[in-house]
Order: C-alpha cells, then sequence, then structure tokens
C-alpha cells in the first residue's frame, strides 16, 4: 500500500464568515460542517464520500498514466486524495463564496489532489535534473536556426542563467522552464512549499529580464511558462 492516510480527526472548523446568501443546498452543507459532535462526523463523512467519489472519476480518467499500479494501490490513492481534499476543504470553509453550489467547488479539491498525486507518482524514483545536461534542452524556438539575432539571444540566455542567477535560482528555473519537472514534485523533493518556488522561479526571470534588457535583448515567452 502507499503511505497512510492523513488523520481527519484533527480538523478544526473554519469560523463563520460575515453573512452570505447561499443556495440551501449549499448553506446546509455550510452548516452541518461546522456543527459540532454527531452532526459534524456525519457532514464530514458525506463530504468524504463525495470526494472520494470525485477522486475515483480523476483516477480513473488518468489510468494511462498509472499502468504500473496495483489495483489495491490504486484504491489507496483514491482515498489518500480524497482525506487530502477533505483537509483542505475544511480549511478553507470561509474562502467559499457562493459563485457555484458548495459541492462543485469541494469537487475540484479532489479533482487537484488526485491530479496532483499523479505526477508525484510519475516521478517517484525518478531524478530530479537540476542542471541541464545539454543546452538544447533550451526549446526549440530559442535554438539557432540561422538566425544571428535569435542564436545571440541563445547565447545571452545561456550566459546569464550561468553567472546571474543563484545556484538555487538556476537549479529552479532549469527544472521548472527547461526540463518540465511538476512544481509540486520539485517542492516535495526540495522539502519546501509550491509558494516558495513561485517566488524564486519570479526572482529568477527577474534578473534574467534585466540582464537581457540590459544587453537590448528581449526575453521569449518559454521562460514565462511554469506547469
Amino acid at each position: 500500500m502507499l503511505t497512510t492516510r492523513a488523520s481527519l480527526s484533527t480538523v478544526k472548523t473554519a469560523t463563520v464568515g460575515g453573512p452570505t446568501l447561499f443556495d440551501p443546498e449549499s448553506r446546509a452543507w455550510l452548516d452541518s460542517l461546522r456543527a459540532s459532535g454527531s452532526a459534524r462526523e456525519t457532514a464530514v463523512e458525506r463530504l468524504r464520500q463525495l470526494l472520494l467519489r470525485a477522486a475515483r472519476f480523476e483516477l480513473s480518467r488518468r489510468r494511462g498514466q498509472l499502468a504500473s499500479l496495483r489495483q489495491p494501490d490504486l484504491v489507496d490513492l483514491a482515498e489518500q486524495a480524497a482525506d487530502d481534499a477533505c483537509v483542505a476543504v475544511l480549511a478553507h470553509l470561509d474562502d467559499f463564496r457562493g459563485a457555484s453550489r458548495f459541492t462543485t467547488w469541494a469537487y475540484k479539491f479532489a479533482l487537484l489532489e488526485s491530479a496532483t498525486k499523479v505526477r508525484r507518482l510519475a516521478w517517484r524514483g525518478r531524478e530530479i535534473p537540476l542542471e541541464p545536461a545539454d543546452w538544447e534542452l533550451i526549446p526549440g524556438d530559442l535554438s539557432p536556426s540561422g538566425d544571428a539575432e535569435l542564436s545571440e539571444l541563445l547565447n545571452a540566455v545561456r550566459e546569464a542563467i550561468a553567472s546571474e542567477l543563484t545556484p538555487h535560482q538556476r537549479d529552479v528555473l532549469v527544472a521548472l522552464a527547461l526540463n518540465d519537472v511538476p512544481i509540486d514534485v520539485l517542492a516535495e523533493r526540495l522539502a519546501t512549499t509550491r509558494g516558495a518556488l513561485y517566488k524564486t522561479l519570479h526572482d529568477a526571470r527577474r534578473k534574467l529580464r534585466r540582464h537581457l534588457q540590459d544587453q537590448g535583448l528581449a526575453l521569449d515567452s518559454w521562460l514565462e511558462q511554469t506547469n
């Protein structure tokens, strides 16, 4: 089996925010999840079952990426995704604004958790490339093709990545922008958070952009893309 499922018993009920108009079903969900005792326990279990159906749906949709996973592990993966999504929903009850039904809003948490776990499984046992083995890993729209201007830009990008960035910024930029490592996978491997990696990536892009602009060059669109 895979890792132990997260415990739901320690999750605290979110505090009630200001008055907001919700559809009756959504209001009933919020009230029951903010209740106490057996009423809340029943509501949490109902929520978990909803999220489990969503997790199973998403894992089934991605079954081609999970061909090597045994059925018991697939079942456990769905349980993990549902549990983690349930924890997230309960922690973000005050963020629900009623733009959609509560069940639709909550369903998305399970889809996200399932997709994240599939990406992590795909990289399990694989080394995270933090340095480019070959600078030709830079996407094709920046590869020299007889165009002197394009070749100059490519060389400038190579030099700037090597000389202007800190080792950590370089590692994060190369992993995310050049080697297509999912950001949640990189966050797990580096024992950090997605937010911290986004900040590092933003700072690295800003440094490169400023350096290239000082040379009269424009940073191309590939660096703006992060998975």
